[in-house]
Formats: C-alpha cells, sequence, structure tokens
C-alpha cells in the first residue's frame, strides 16, 4: 500500500474525529473476499479500515449509511462508520475497531432478541433510500409498495438479468422466468411488514464483544423480515438459542419454512454471478423446489 494512500486516510479520519491522528501501524486483518481490512494504530487511538479500488468509493459510502441506519435503531450494535474517502488508487472506509469474538450462546441468544427489535422499525415501502452492494454486486432498492413486486424486479429477475449478462442462459433463464411468474402465487396470502434488514447477515457477518451481539457489512433495506432469518441458514445455521430467542421475542409467521429457497434463491444467484457456475446447479434445485410447490 504506497504510503500517501495511508496519510490521505489518517488526514480523512483526523478531519472525522476533530483531532489529529497519525498513523503508526496497519496491520492486515482476513476474512473478507472483496475488501482489504486492515487494523489501524496510532495516537493511542483504534480504527477499522476496509480498503478497495478507487471506484469502490460509493460502496463504501452506502455501506457507511446502512451502518448509521442500524445504528439508529438502538437495537442491535453496529461498528459505528467514521469516515469514507478516497484518493485516485484507492477508496476506504475507516470504522470504530471492536475486538470481535466468537459468538457465544448468550451473545447468540441476546442477538436472536435484537435482531427482532430491528425487524420491529419499518417503513411505508419495500426498499430504502438509496442502492447498497450485495458483496460487490449492486443492490437496487428503489421502492415499491408491494412486497411480491419488489422481490421480482428488485431481487430475483435483476440477478437473473445479470445471469444472462454473463452467459448462464438455457434452462436457468427458462425455469427463472417461469419463477418469476409464480412469486405471487408462492407468497400469496403472506402479508409482511417493511422491516429494517441487516440484508446479509450470514455467520461471518455476526460476532460479539463482551457478550454483546455485533453485526457488520450490511445490505440494509426495508423488507420482509424472513430474510434476514432464512440467510442465516444459508451457509451453516446460526445456534439454537438463537432462533428459540427469536421466536419468543416475535414469532415467525406460518409458511416460512417454504419461503426460505425463495428468499436465499437471491444469495445463491447472487453467488453464482459473483463467483461462477459452482453455484448453477444449486440455484437450479432451488428453483425446482420452488416450482413443484408453486
Amino acid at each position: 500500500m504506497a504510503a500517501h494512500t495511508w496519510e490521505a486516510i489518517a488526514a480523512s479520519i483526523a478531519h472525522a474525529i476533530g483531532e489529529p491522528f497519525l498513523a503508526d501501524s496497519a496491520n492486515p486483518i482476513g476474512g473478507g473476499c472483496i475488501n482489504r481490512g486492515f487494523h489501524l494504530k496510532g495516537h493511542g487511538r483504534d480504527f477499522f479500515v476496509k480498503l478497495n479500488a478507487a471506484s469502490a468509493l460509493a460502496m463504501f459510502e452506502a455501506e457507511a449509511a446502512g451502518l448509521r441506519e442500524i445504528a439508529a435503531t438502538s437495537t442491535v450494535r453496529v461498528p459505528l462508520p467514521v469516515c469514507t474517502g478516497s484518493d485516485p488508487e484507492r477508496a476506504w472506509l475507516a470504522l470504530e475497531y471492536l475486538p470481535l469474538s466468537s459468538d457465544g450462546q448468550h451473545a447468540m441468544a441476546a442477538l436472536g432478541e435484537r435482531l427482532a427489535a430491528l425487524h420491529r422499525v419499518t417503513s411505508a415501502t419495500f426498499g430504502w433510500t438509496r442502492g447498497n452492494t450485495i458483496g460487490s454486486t449492486l443492490q437496487v432498492n428503489t421502492p415499491l409498495p408491494e412486497w411480491s413486486e419488489f422481490w421480482v424486479h428488485r431481487r430475483l429477475g435483476y440477478q437473473l438479468d445479470l445471469a444472462d449478462r454473463s452467459g448462464h442462459r438455457g434452462v436457468l433463464q427458462r425455469k427463472g422466468e417461469l419463477l418469476l411468474q409464480r412469486v405471487p402465487s408462492l407468497l400469496a396470502g403472506h402479508r409482511p411488514a417493511a422491516s429494517l434488514v441487516h440484508g446479509d447477515l450470514w455467520g461471518g457477518n455476526a460476532a460479539a464483544i463482551a457478550g454483546e451481539p455485533v453485526i457488520f457489512d450490511p445490505a440494509v433495506y426495508y423488507g420482509d423480515r424472513e430474510v434476514d432469518l432464512a440467510m442465516t441458514r444459508l451457509f451453516g445455521g446460526f445456534p439454537s438459542e438463537f432462533y428459540s430467542a427469536y421466536e419468543n421475542a416475535w414469532p415467525l409467521e406460518h409458511g416460512h419454512r417454504e419461503r426460505r429457497d425463495l428468499y436465499n434463491l437471491y444469495h445463491v444467484l447472487n453467488h453464482l454471478n459473483l463467483f461462477g457456475g459452482g453455484y448453477l446447479r444449486q440455484a437450479l434445485q432451488m428453483i425446482d423446489r420452488l416450482l413443484a410447490a408453486a
């Protein structure tokens, strides 16, 4: 990393916190596949800094806005954004540094309760005030009043269009188009509130600090709260304490298990578009199950 970029980041942080800041060290932190992460130290202060190409500035600005949206609810803790910025080579997002640990049973139970509280924050329409990203893929959040319409046009249909442009045509597009036509019947009778959702809630985006749950790397919007619960089960699942605590706080509605594939298909299609054909078979299997149930 060029020295002038770290100098620019330090100046950006200093401006944001209103006091001098010079970086003494920047230690890489692993775990991400989209951005590079660093633990930045200096002047007795610690920050977590994400870096990407300069063109990623809008992505970081949207992530910071999403973190502020969640933080404003005073429900579940997130790392607070400090500043965003860019130079000709790099864009950055600086966050408060939290020494995260693995999730204990107590923290995961608390996360279930607090996620239910987050979901009780609602909007009149589905979507958000701005677009953001899911991974590095644009996530379109232009509001719509009906949930099934939003899921067809802003989520599944958008990912299928991306897959078509990436060369995933043929059977995926034929079955995908049929599924889009049947989404209203799959969601018939389901009238969810437009809840504030994390939007990318898998095990890698949740941890704890001193027993307090923390979530991060959001892709926020206002949607069916079940999208968050569905995704927690996509890559291995959360501990049972999490689900029990959520259900105790706000029981899920009838049919949520049947809707799980419909909501997780969005993420599987996104992984197909980001990482390639290894996810094609999984996407087709999910579509087949959904078509059989429609």
